[in-house]
């Protein structure tokens, strides 16, 4: 039975601080850098938001084009009935046709329209378009950063239910040892059927929780991957080693007006509240008057400007001057104007409610922090004791005034307080993170 005891033993024998995780065939090994990197290189969601930022910028390019001479090349055909001549009879006795029958027209024309002065329309527009697309920029970093807290999310999570997986495999090998014990036991006369019962049911929960352990780690390895680029189905391997994080330092209100200038949030609620400014302008500009010019050059068979009619290829060209002044549009503009305000009170209503949420956020994960690291400290403390108690179990094993049950519960606490301590690093980790993405970072 000490044959058995001692293979147990050494199966569950690891060193309670460690966190490198056994290596599995064919896995991707993930630092916590190569993950968010792997992301931001893969991700749809980020491919999506640059689309909209070069559409964005494309209006604004539009915006801008509709203030430069615009030149088009037109060319046409028009087939009419026939019709009967016209013409004068000269004193010579000759008759001059002056509207000859031509039922073939055929007509080219190259046309120039710019227009001078909208009132600022148009140049209201531009600059909307273009802090718009600005801000659709600052959205962009805002996805990219809550990605980064997305995989670090992930990664952690990982790590963890990994390192539950090894616990909670190591206790179902304690168990299955106890078990195997209490049937010896049994077989001797030295236990009770009630004490087998009691391991066989402990063995059971065991396997159940290594089971649901291990469908914790599926979940949780799917999720990393799918954030991290790797193919569906590929298993990943995180290497990261789990160092706490460095206290804050820095005071709140420091920390508040670094994120007040440092969030892309906050810079595209800025721009929002601008771009709306600038389209009430254009807006109104809508009541001012318009100048434009414009001109062309015909060349056509018959040219209608060319009297009298004749079936020939001739020339003629136009240009002028054009003043548009719109006296009644029946509430349009005021309409349009009150909706571009409403727009930029809205967003100057959403940028004071982001600042107000600010301090509290800020003040939140540096709570965090601090109480992770006071949860770090405890479970070290929590790990050396149990360390040292599984060493004084197998000394009094050895001795043989211990259980093997004593030293296989000794050796799965140590296991837990390590446990415990790697997911404290991680929860600590992961709020550092959360810390960054407030501030900006």
């Amino acid at each position: 039975m000490r044959i058995v005891i001692a293979a147990a033993l050494l199966l569950i024998a690891l060193p309670a601080a460690a966190v490198a995780q056994p290596e599995t065939i064919g896995a991707v090994p993930l630092t916590l850098d190569d993950a968010v990197r792997r992301g931001l290189e893969t991700s749809h969601r980020l491919a999506e938001a640059i689309a909209r930022g070069e559409a964005a910028g494309a209006a604004a390019d539009q915006r801008h084009a509709a203030q430069l001479p615009q030149v088009a090349a037109q060319a046409g055909y028009t087939r009419t009935n026939h019709v009967q001549e016209f013409g004068v009879l000269l004193p010579n006795n000759q008759l001059r046709i002056i509207y000859p029958d031509i039922p073939d027209n055929y007509r080219t024309r190259l046309d120039v329209q710019w227009p001078l002065y909208t009132g600022g329309r148009l140049a209201a527009f531009e600059r909307a378009a273009r802090i718009e697309a600005a801000a659709l920029s600052n959205e962009l970093d805002a996805a990219r950063a809550d990605l980064r807290l997305e995989i670090t999310r992930a990664y952690w999570a990982l790590l963890t239910a990994t390192e539950t997986v090894r616990v909670v495999d190591e206790s179902l090998v304690r168990t299955r040892a106890h078990l195997l014990d209490a049937r010896n036991q049994l077989e001797a006369g030295l236990a009770a059927p009630n004490d087998v019962l009691t391991a066989e049911a402990q063995e059971s929960r065991q396997r159940m929780l290594s089971i649901q352990a291990r469908a914790n780690r599926d979940v949780a390895e799917a999720e990393l991957g799918r954030l991290a680029g790797v193919q569906p189905g590929t298993p990943v391997q995180p290497v990261t080693t789990l160092d706490p994080p460095s206290a804050v330092t820095a005071d709140l209100a420091s920390l508040v007006e670094t994120a007040r200038q440092s969030r892309p949030e906050r810079a595209a609620l800025l721009k929002r509240v601008e771009s709306a400014t600038d389209r009430g302008k254009a807006a109104a500009a809508a009541t001012r008057p318009t100048v434009g010019v414009g001109g062309g050059f015909d060349f056509a068979r018959p040219n209608p400007r060319i009297f009298p009619r004749h079936e020939d290829w001739a020339e003629s060209w136009d240009a002028g001057i054009n003043v548009n002044w719109p006296l009644f549009d029946g509430g349009r503009t005021r309409a349009e104007v009150a909706e571009a305000s409403a727009s930029a009170r809205a967003a100057q209503a959403r940028l004071a409610e982001f600042d107000a949420v600010l301090a509290v956020e800020l003040r939140q994960r540096v709570s965090e922090i601090e109480s992770g690291r006071a949860a770090i400290a405890a479970a070290a403390d929590a790990v050396r004791a149990a360390t040292e108690a599984r060493r004084v179990a197998g000394e009094r094993f050895a001795a043989g005034v211990a259980s093997s049950t004593d030293v296989l519960d000794a050796q799965v606490a140590m296991l837990q307080a390590a446990l415990d301590r790697t997911q404290a690093v991680a929860n600590a980790r992961l709020a550092e993170a959360r810390l960054n993405r407030a501030l900006g970072r």
